[in-house]
């Protein structure tokens, strides 16, 4: 489930972020503090629930609702408010028709339950249809890949040159750091093992030592294979356990 949290207040940003990775620390959780920054989240993302203050200090968080549900993919996404004025919520309901609303300071339990709620709902309707998780990448000037991230092996990066992995051939970027690049699929099955290269744990059939700080990861049905350094070794060893 991919969670959006517009919210300009940092700290309450962060406290709403904490309880709703308390339920799943598998929920992508993605955070924006303006309208515009969260709507270029949402053309690299397919957000599933969106948690939008309704004031936001450049912007208003109801104008930023109105915009995605112009978007076809989300016109009937989950959209909840946060708010310490009730009086906005009637045209809140009305011109975006929102699914509900959370009132500052947040209680846990209305979070947590709503979030369940949503999880619930979105996995049962993933099952059925088979959606698959990806990001938009643009491999070079004019030329975008959806990748999926399931699909992802591992990342290398290389001479400012960052090459993915895929069971379906191998996608290059220039200028990508593996930071970003790890900040953009923003996936925990996807781990970084070395300075230059992260692994889907999935994907992990073998882990040899070469030597005392170095090791090399083998992959199911794929012939490259990824280093693995000591100071990352203990993180991607409980994953493949």
């Amino acid at each position: 489930m991919n969670v959006l949290i517009v919210e300009d207040d940092m700290l309450q940003r962060k406290s709403l972020k904490m309880m709703i990775q308390q339920i799943d620390k598998g929920i992508n959780i993605y955070e924006s503090a303006d309208k515009d920054e969260a709507l270029e989240i949402t053309s690299i993302y397919s957000i599933d629930v969106f948690y939008v203050d309704i004031c936001l200090n450049s912007s208003s968080g109801v104008d930023f609702a109105i915009e995605i549900r112009k978007i076809p993919k989300y016109e009937f996404s989950f959209i909840i408010f946060l708010t310490t004025h009730v009086e906005y919520l009637t045209k809140a309901f009305k011109e975006v028709h929102c699914y509900d609303y959370i009132l500052k300071p947040y209680n846990m339990s209305d979070v947590v339950n709503m979030t369940k709620h949503f999880k619930a709902h979105i996995e049962k309707t993933n099952e059925k249809s088979e959606v698959k998780r990806y990001v938009i990448i643009e491999v070079k000037s004019g030329v975008n890949v959806k990748i999926y991230v399931d699909e992802t092996i591992f990342i290398e990066v290389y001479l400012r040159k960052c090459m993915i992995h895929t069971v379906n051939g191998i996608f290059k970027v220039n200028n990508l750091p593996l930071s970003k690049i790890l900040k953009i699929i923003n996936c925990n099955n996807i781990v970084q093992c070395h300075k230059s290269f992260a692994v889907n744990v999935n994907y992990i059939k073998k882990i040899e030592n070469v030597d005392s700080k170095l090791s090399a990861i083998y992959f199911e049905n794929y012939d490259e294979n990824a280093p693995l350094g000591y100071k990352f070794k203990n993180t991607i060893m409980e994953q493949f356990q």
